[in-house]
Order: structure tokens, then sequence, then C-alpha cells
């Protein structure tokens, strides 16, 4: 069984930081792929961040500039360090991670983070 555990959600003011962790757990070999996606209310998810081994990274457009993934293989562990919010990046965030051989994926529960004065 695979667990995603997410860290570092949060309330904090308009250009302020927040850095999300996510741990991926379990008996199988390291995910290919980890990454965030977020859902704010009344919208669908949508892609934050990706980290592809060995250090390949995706980013969507709006955070571009602003938020940084990085990964650290040997934990199985991926990083979103966010700077400058905005309140329009309030959502809740989830960490993704893929095995690309096995065709499987997974997603953990989910990190709240509001950007509000």
């Amino acid at each position: 069984q695979v667990q995603l555990v997410e860290s570092g959600g949060g309330l904090v003011q308009p250009g302020g930081s927040l850095r999300l962790a996510c741990a991926a757990s379990g008996n199988i070999a390291p995910p290919n792929t980890m990454g965030w996606y977020r859902q704010a209310p009344g919208k669908q998810r949508e892609l934050v961040a990706t980290f592809t081994s060995p250090g390949t990274t995706n980013y969507a457009d709006s955070v571009k500039g602003r938020f940084s993934i990085s990964g650290d293989n040997a934990k199985n562990t991926v990083y979103l360090q966010m700077n400058s919010l905005k309140p329009e990046d309030t959502a809740v965030y989830y960490c993704n991670a893929k095995w690309r051989l096995l065709s499987i994926e997974y997603w953990g529960k989910g990190t709240l983070v509001t950007v509000s004065s």
C-alpha cells in the first residue's frame, strides 16, 4: 500500500511564502514523477508543478517564476516552494505520484493553502 503524506499548508498573507512537502512510502519502487495539483472552490483540479526523476520540472504558466519544485530521491519526497503568493493561489493542494512502467498513480489527501490578508 502506497501512502503520500503532505505537509506545509496553512494561512499566509499575499506576497508571503509557504513550503509544501510530500513523502511517498510503501513497498514499491520510487515513483518516476511526483507533483502537485490544486483545486480551488468551484473549479477543476489543475496541474501546478511536476518533478520527474532525476530532475526534469514542469510548471503551470500561472506559477512560473513564483513556485519552485524539487525532489529528494533518497527520501521519495517532493517539495513545492511557493513565493509571492496571491489570493488566487488559495486552494487545496494535492500531491500526486506516478509509476510509469506500472501504469499506476496515487494521490495524497490534500493540504489547504489560504492566501488572505
